[in-house]
């Protein structure tokens, strides 16, 4: 399995649009996150390309480029496939790898508006 996966189906429905499209492509819906979060290197590959620190697959590459702007706009134009990936592999990251999500939070969310409405959307979901 090539390693398109983590954050592409992640921070996923960020992956690949068309400047005329309204939604982020839905070609990598069925990748298996589960797969992708259970393999170190595969996760590892991603973050490192999310965080400029290594190569990035065509894939990364395109997640990369469209991550900021699905954070922006609250991932309007991801498919529900894509905004629930999204949310398991930020859940994964938090609990799992919390050094690679405050890379991440570091670079794509400096201001921390993104984790305020995340952290309140998951304590309305707790609640």
């Amino acid at each position: 399995m090539n390693a398109c996966g983590i954050f592409l189906v992640c921070l996923v429905g960020c992956v690949l649009s068309k400047p005329e499209d309204k939604k982020y492509t839905t070609k990598y819906d069925n990748v298996d996150i589960d797969t992708i979060l259970k393999s170190e290197r595969l996760l590892k590959n991603y973050v490192h390309c999310l965080l400029e620190k290594g190569n990035c697959t065509p894939d990364g590459a395109e997640l990369k480029k469209h991550l900021p702007d699905a954070l922006l706009t609250d991932c309007s134009k991801c498919s529900d496939v894509q905004k629930n990936g999204s949310k398991k592999i930020i859940r994964y990251l938090i609990d799992n790898k919390p050094e690679w999500y405050k890379e991440l939070e570091a670079k794509y969310d400096p201001e921390g508006s993104y984790k305020a409405k995340y952290d309140k959307e998951l304590k309305e979901k707790s609640a």
